[in-house]
């Protein structure tokens, strides 16, 4: 991302942030906004939460604008606002700061899973290719790949190791992708193959710590009327509680002959 003004940022839609349907993912949409948030406030991510209204296409150029509407002693209230050709994609609202009072722990437990080294690889569709999911590595931690789905019914908590090859230091805006594997989560439940399309989606920053694979633990909780809703829980490798993520998803059957 380029700063192009005092509250405005660029930067180009490339295939290492698109979804198999040529445009921006989700996730990189609020991430974009949440880098622009913090360097505009100074401030870390407390939540935020992002509106998915239009698409951004391969090669387009995207303009993030914020907006520091409350700025407190420890917290700034904010917005950003995404445009591409003229419209607006996304709109991201958000708190960020810091504070004093700290619990020992966290009130959840990272589940007991295998480590990354002794997890399949996820799977993915040849469609899948020449999107971000080339530059991300995932491998399945809890539950089935994409190939494995034969219409059995499944439980609802799925896991995935996950990483940027190479980058180890974590920060919301990487959450904020990773996060975005809840849209996925409705296959396993279902036990069909489903596309998800993000109607919204909430990051909750708990700790940074550095870590190299982070563990997206996710709980599907319904699907009705075409859209589900799930949360998903980050940890790093040490067990640390890293975010929370929630998503609501406008969801049907994948027909197998896209794949």
């Amino acid at each position: 991302m380029e700063r192009t003004g005092e509250d405005t940022w660029d930067f180009e839609v490339t295939e290492r942030v698109i979804t198999p349907g040529n445009f921006l993912f989700g996730g990189c949409g609020l991430a974009s906004a949440l880098v622009a948030l913090e360097e505009a406030s100074a401030r870390p991510t407390i939540w935020a939460t992002a509106q998915y209204l239009s698409y951004a296409p391969l090669g387009a150029t995207v303009t993030v604008k914020t907006d520091l509407a409350v700025v407190g002693g420890h917290v700034t209230q904010a917005r950003a606002t995404t445009y591409c050709e003229g419209r607006e994609v996304l709109t991201v609202n958000g708190a960020f700061g810091t504070g004093e009072l700290t619990s020992a722990t966290p009130w959840v437990s990272m589940p007991d899973v295998p480590a990354p080294e002794d997890c399949p690889e996820r799977s993915m569709p040849k469609r899948f290719n020449r999107s971000i999911f080339n530059h991300l590595e995932a491998r399945i931690a809890l539950g089935r790949s994409f190939g494995e789905i034969d219409g059995t019914p499944g439980s609802p908590i799925s896991a995935l190791w996950s990483r940027v090859p190479g980058h180890v230091d974590i920060s919301a805006a990487t959450l904020a992708i990773f996060g975005d594997y809840v849209a996925g989560g409705v296959s396993q439940p279902l036990g069909q193959r489903t596309m998800g399309r993000s109607l919204d989606n909430t990051i909750r920053v708990v700790s940074l710590e550095p870590t190299d694979w982070v563990l997206t633990e996710i709980h599907m909780y319904a699907l009705a009327g075409g859209f589900a809703q799930g949360t998903a829980f980050m940890w790093s490798q040490s067990g640390t509680l890293l975010a929370t993520a929630s998503q609501s998803i406008a969801s049907k059957i994948w027909d197998d002959a896209v794949l």
